[in-house]
């Protein structure tokens, strides 16, 4: 990979990594549902005008949306307003690679090889150390809701899966218009219109830039980048650099949230990132592809938060 390109898929680790800090100042404003719907709508417009009709077949597009931009995100934004670290929840949300594996071998019938399975055992290991030290500073609920977020997220990579050869741009952009009323709608009925209204009018500059930021840095240019680089060199030499994102995560909420991770934090982290790391990376380099394409990854972030 040239230093240019390898400084890029650094730099989308770091955008996604520090979207948990982003989520968590955000959610000091608004309620989780309301702050996924104008994050996502913000994604959606005016990008849809720009982008083209979908790539995708449209049942994958809406079975994304649902499971990715409904389901994922509602849950994480909730874990982490109950109380779980935003270091913490990025941790926790790779717990994916364990539910991708599941329901790929389940409902696509995959069989996986022996490295990625010794990836997922080492990444559940991590995963249960962390959840063995719950306590009051870290909620159960919370924990539990983030952990559901990251079987919706496999879910979704089932979905992102058969959708097949596809422009990651275009195809994130309709996602958003998918999930974005659908959100609303939701925030609509839990948060109620006099909530959501007054939500609204009371936005300041800090809440408009935390949206910014998911919407733009973090969906556009964060899976526009990445889908680029993912067509120039295959996934196989790209996804790897995803799990960089809760590294990422982890010391911008030292810096910016005081947040101090413990001691079983770390070493359940470093087994659920050497466990995403394992399945992610192949022996044998993998063939350049003639264009970009959505995979189900092993190793994403930000995707996604």
């Amino acid at each position: 990979m040239k230093p240019r390109d390898l400084a890029l898929a650094v730099l989308v680790a770091a955008i996604w990594g520090v979207n948990f800090v982003v989520i968590h100042v955000g959610l000091d404003s608004m309620s989780p549902l309301l702050f996924c719907a104008l994050r996502f709508g913000a994604a959606a417009l005016p990008a849809v005008f720009f982008v083209g009709r979908p790539q995708a077949p449209w049942r994958w597009v809406i079975a994304t949306g649902v499971a990715l931009g409904v389901v994922k995100f509602s849950l994480l934004f909730a874990g982490m307003a109950a109380g779980l670290p935003a270091g913490l929840s990025a941790l926790v949300l790779q717990s994916q690679v364990v539910f991708t594996l599941a329901f790929a071998a389940v409902l696509l019938r995959d069989r996986p090889g022996p490295r990625r399975v010794a990836g997922v055992v080492l990444s559940g290991a991590g995963i249960l150390l962390i959840a063995a030290r719950l306590g009051l500073d870290r909620p159960l609920g919370a924990f539990l809701l983030v952990l559901a977020a990251g079987a919706a997220w496999g879910l979704a990579n089932v979905a992102i899966r058969k959708a097949g050869r596809t422009d990651m741009l275009n195809f994130m952009v309709w996602v958003s218009v998918v999930a974005t009323p659908l959100l609303a709608l939701l925030s609509l009925a839990v948060d109620g219109p006099s909530s959501v209204w007054h939500t609204l009018r009371g936005l300041d500059l800090t809440a408009v830039a935390a949206i910014a930021y998911i919407a733009y840095l973090s969906t556009l240019l964060g899976f526009g980048v990445w889908g680029k680089l993912i067509g120039r060199y295959g996934a196989g030499a790209v996804a790897p650099f995803a799990a960089l994102a809760p590294v990422f995560a982890i010391g911008s909420s030292a810096i910016f949230l005081r947040e101090r991770p413990h001691w079983y934090d770390l070493i359940g982290g470093a087994a659920v990132l050497g466990g995403v790391l394992l399945g992610a990376t192949k022996v044998r380099p993998e063939p350049e592809p003639e264009r970009a394409r959505v995979e189900a990854p092993t190793a994403t972030a930000g995707t996604t938060a």
